[in-house]
């Protein structure tokens, strides 16, 4: 079974709710059709009904669920928790209901937070600052957090690399050049999502241009001392650093310029030492490689809410629903 029809068969196992706002988007309707033709999850779709199924044209969204903020008979309710959640930030409700009937990103985090839905995909026409600023501000970080950060599964066909072409490429979406104590709790994060949804053990690397010493450089130190941070807080992980791409991944190369690392050459979890060499080496291997990549996946936020890449098609918004909703039933086993 791929990686993909295991998460949606996990998802199906225990429905959740999710919530997609991004209703005047015709990829954004195909994936709701989709998620409920093969019963992933409950959908809810934000904005007046006649105007989606409109857009829809003949599909099937019978299963789905319509909320009109305009005409939501809880649209007081929520402004009232969303003013308590800002107030430290002089939110008044009039100013809250105002947010809320102007921008269906928070609309529908406050559904999440209110618990009328388990999580939330967007990002198909919005950009990922806009759509982690609603959650963040909404539904805040989760507890022990140290920073939210976002990864893709990255599935690479006719491959016998990672786990079975299986990678998490971390962090490809939020955090543009992270210290090393953030590139350590990227690492940790990413382990324990690959875990829940590869349900394989995490073997992470830590990626540079320098392999155990071979380049000299401040990024080089920036790695090697993430990895020590990681490894202190985390005896029992898979980890080691720094490490090029080629040694993490190919047995023949790490047993050439890594042959005392347990990690080289079976990496299946790659952290990036910075978001351009992250979100460049995803997109990459998804052209060149024709891998499925899911993502960015949001790590560290109270409940699941993920974003899409603005050039996603709608299967990879229906792999990211199915993601939340594995993320969500996570949520409830805590």
């Amino acid at each position: 079974m791929s990686f993909i029809d295991d998460i949606k068969e996990r998802a199906r196992s225990n429905k959740k709710t999710i919530v997609l706002p991004e209703t005047t988007d015709i990829r954004t309707i195909i994936a709701a059709h989709k998620v409920l033709r093969e019963d992933i999850a409950n959908v809810i779709l934000i904005g007046d009904k006649e105007r989606i199924l409109e857009v829809a044209g003949g599909l099937d969204l019978s299963g789905a669920s319509f909320v009109d903020p305009f005409n939501c008979e809880k649209i007081d309710e929520y402004a009232s928790l969303f003013a308590n959640i800002r107030k430290s930030k002089g939110m008044t409700f009039e100013e809250a209901k105002t947010i809320l009937l102007s921008n269906v990103l928070y609309f529908g985090c406050i559904m999440v937070k209110a618990g009328d839905a388990d999580g939330m995909v967007a990002g198909a026409i919005n950009s990922s600052a806009n759509v982690l600023r609603a959650s963040l501000q909404v539904l805040k970080t989760a507890p022990g957090t140290k920073l939210v950060s976002a990864f893709f599964v990255v599935v690479v066909p006719d491959c016998d690399m990672g786990a079975d072409g299986t990678f998490v490429f971390s962090d490809a979406g939020l955090n543009q050049n992270p210290n090393p104590e953030e590139l350590a709790a990227i690492a940790e994060s990413s382990a324990k999502s690959f875990e829940l949804l590869v349900g394989k053990e995490p073997i992470v690397a830590m990626l540079s241009h320098s392999t155990k010493g071979s380049a000299k450089h401040s990024d080089v130190d920036k790695v090697v001392e993430a990895t020590r941070i990681a490894k202190e807080n985390n005896p029992t992980l898979k980890i080691d650093g720094e490490l090029q791409s080629d040694a993490a991944i190919v047995p023949e190369v790490a047993a050439s310029k890594a042959p005392s690392s347990s990690v080289a050459g079976k990496a299946n979890v790659l952290v990036f030492p910075d978001l351009d060499a992250a979100n460049i080496g995803y997109k990459l291997v998804q052209r060149l490689a024709k891998a499925e990549a899911y993502g960015p996946v949001t790590q560290g936020i109270a409940k699941p809410v993920n974003d899409l890449s603005r050039g996603c098609i709608a299967d990879d918004i229906v792999g990211v629903v199915a993601i939340t909703a594995v993320q969500a039933q996570a949520n409830d086993n805590k």
